[in-house]
């Protein structure tokens, strides 16, 4: 079974200043030949919108035309005289003012619907700001970042304590030995002492031989 297929793409519509300069162009030519050809706004815009009713819409403003060309051209002289003439002049006037109304109504209704389904048809990041596809049937790949994954932490775990390492045994110093100065002290006092006992031990020798 084969589907419906995908829809017809609209079209971008026309710039809103391109747009209101051909309203005031066509409006303007209607204006100015005093609605001889009017007809060029109907016709413009059955030209775009492609519609059955626009496209009877121009026939019947073209047809009022050349009537009022007529009935104006049957005149005798330059000026109106007859009920023909003012009839034609009427429905000139008439068909000028009615062309204008419904030509600016129409075409701004039908630009209206056109941009509204346009922008419906465009992907959802355009209206983010990120930049539109050329068609709808392709998209641009926008690169993404990668993503470095984060570990949640629970808002009671303490922050993690820098690493020191287990205290040792304590490092034993060297032995300090003593100064130069102490031991030359310590050797002068050592012979001091042995000449005391020297002497002593001769003296009480003297004594003990005397005695005899």
């Amino acid at each position: 079974m084969q589907g419906h297929g995908y829809a017809q793409p609209v079209q971008q519509p026309p710039h809103p200043a391109a747009l209101v300069l051909l309203r005031v162009l066509f409006v303007a030519i209607g204006f100015f030949t005093i609605g001889f050809m009017a007809w060029t706004m109907l016709l413009r815009l059955a030209i775009v919108t492609r519609k059955s009713l626009d496209w009877g819409l121009f026939v019947a403003v073209l047809a009022a035309d050349v009537l009022s060309i007529v009935l104006l051209g049957s005149e005798p002289g330059d000026e109106i005289h007859t009920t023909g003439g003012y009839l034609g002049l009427t429905l000139l006037l008439g068909t000028l003012v009615a062309a204008m109304a419904y030509y600016l109504a129409a075409d701004v209704r039908h630009f209206q619907r056109l941009r509204e389904t346009f922008r419906a048809q465009q992907p959802m990041g355009a209206a983010y700001g990120y930049p539109r596809p050329s068609s709808p049937y392709t998209a641009t790949t926008v690169p993404s970042s990668p993503v470095v994954p984060t570990v949640p932490q629970s808002p009671h775990t303490p922050p993690p304590m820098p690493h020191t390492p287990p205290p040792g045994p304590p490092m034993a110093t060297p032995p300090q030995r003593p100064a130069p100065a102490r031991i030359d002290q310590v050797r002068a006092e050592l012979d001091e002492l042995s000449d005391y006992l020297r002497k002593h031990d001769g003296h009480h020798e003297g004594n003990h031989e005397g005695g005899r």
